[in-house]
């Protein structure tokens, strides 16, 4: 039975296209556990737990709150055409449950009766934009755990991840891929900025995969909570030396590999472009760890393997959001000066006293404002150098800035709001080790 569906959200998906966006559904749901040995090899022995812990808790959480309302209120207009609530985000409860994705509609075509199932107009049935878009929203909120590494309760954790998903991350999501705000050149703001051309919008912001959405919206709410919450006990004093380098190459590698579902999963086809998307990631992220290896041989006469991997992870979020608008050779130019920014920009807690515990400020937030903007440079068709038109790289520039203070004053008011549960384990608990104190384990049973 159809539920209060127009017409126009049912359709026949095309069946390449639906296998392709279950595996890179599936993709991406496994880059959260490859972030949680990423994180966890970086964390000290008597915290890799909590670290992979709070990884896996994101998955929990934000996955539970995505089927009931967090979908509903990043997509759910496209589906029921009703209005959004003023650009921001959709009804919550529109969509409430996603049971009425799986509704079914038989269509006479040409004598023959068709099962049309829910597309929201797409090639693929909205149950499986639903599944990848829910891994997006998961790993978006994990990326958020590195910055507070060894010093905070895992149930309070738990409490932001739902609030912080709910209040930053699904309206942000509709704001830039939901028809919102920062959509289209059409219906955002683009429109009254710069106008249009011949009845159509001239200029339309850039966002392929997630730099606002995912990591520059990560990041600043990282950079938030670091300064509220504070330091670790010894910060400045104490050497934090990751605990396992393998993990953190492994955690990589298994980032890099599901980052094709990410970037090429976001064309939503199996098509040209999700190619030459695959292309451009590759390109850059390989580009980004020789800048940022190029970066430690100047300055320290060395090439460490968490330099390799750190660069990795530099790329691949600086190409996120420009992967589809980009040359290789644009992609490349990206990537190595994402590399060279993020090396150099993880020095900046020490120098200004922030403890950012594993770089998501540094390389989140950094590269994701590059990738973002490097766009109105790079764009092979409207950027700066490329195009030869400033018109993209307004765009971009104001809705990085719109990005970080829309996560950074409600991320705070989170944070406010969950002091009374308490942020910080005790001092000899954060001493002693926050694997035992929080979840009564250890990583490693050493006699």
């Amino acid at each position: 039975m159809v539920l209060a569906l127009p017409d126009s959200s049912f359709g026949v998906p095309d069946t390449g296209d639906t296998a392709w966006m279950l595996a890179s559904a599936a993709l991406v749901l496994f880059m959260t556990p490859g972030l949680a040995f990423f994180y966890g090899g970086l964390s000290r022995g008597k915290s890799v737990l909590n670290m992979m812990m709070m990884s896996f808790g994101s998955i929990a959480t934000v996955s539970v709150i995505y089927v009931l309302w967090g979908f509903s209120m990043s997509f759910g207009n496209g589906i029921t055409g009703d209005d959004d609530i003023l650009g921001i985000f959709a009804n919550p409860f529109s969509l409430f449950g996603s049971d009425q994705l799986g509704n079914t509609m038989d269509v006479t075509e040409n004598g023959e009766t068709v099962t049309q199932v829910v597309t929201g107009g797409g090639s693929i049935p909205s149950t499986v934009f639903l599944a990848f878009q829910l891994t997006f929203a998961v790993i978006t909120v994990a990326l958020i755990s590195g910055a507070v590494a060894e010093r905070v309760k895992f149930s309070t954790w738990l409490v932001f991840s739902v609030l912080w998903a709910t209040i930053v991350y699904f309206p942000l999501s509709h704001m830039v891929w939901g028809g919102g705000l920062m959509s289209g050149a059409e219906t955002g703001f683009a429109s009254w900025m710069f106008g249009s051309t011949d009845g159509e919008a001239n200029v339309a912001p850039i966002d392929f995969a997630g730099g606002t959405v995912v990591h520059i919206n990560a990041g600043m709410a990282a950079l938030v909570l670091v300064l509220l919450i504070g330091t670790r006990s010894g910060f400045g004093k104490t050497a934090y030396r990751p605990h396992n380098i393998p993990f953190v190459m492994l955690g990589a590698a298994i980032l890099w590999f599901g980052w094709f579902g990410f970037n090429a999963g976001s064309e939503l086809a199996a098509d040209m472009t999700a190619g030459m998307v695959w292309i451009n990631t590759t390109a850059a992220t390989a580009a980004a760890m020789i800048g940022w290896l190029v970066v430690e041989w100047i300055r320290d006469k060395h090439m460490t393997s968490v330099g390799a991997a750190s660069g990795i992870v530099a790329g691949l979020v600086a190409i996120t959001p420009a992967c589809g608008a980009l040359t290789p050779v644009g992609s490349m130019i990206l990537g190595v000066i994402a590399g060279v920014l993020s090396a150099l920009a993880i020095g900046l807690k020490f120098k200004l006293g922030y403890d950012d515990s594993l770089d998501v400020v540094g390389v989140h937030l950094v590269s994701g404002l590059w990738g973002t903007i490097g766009i109105g440079f790079l764009a092979k068709d409207t950027g700066l150098f490329w195009g030869g038109d400033y018109k993209q790289l307004v765009v971009q520039l104001v809705i990085a800035l719109f990005a970080l203070a829309f996560t950074g004053v409600l991320t705070a008011i989170i944070a406010f709001a969950l002091k009374p549960l308490g942020w910080r384990v005790s001092t000899e608990d954060e001493h002693n080790g926050i694997d035992e104190a929080e979840h009564a384990e250890t990583a490693y049973e050493l006699a």
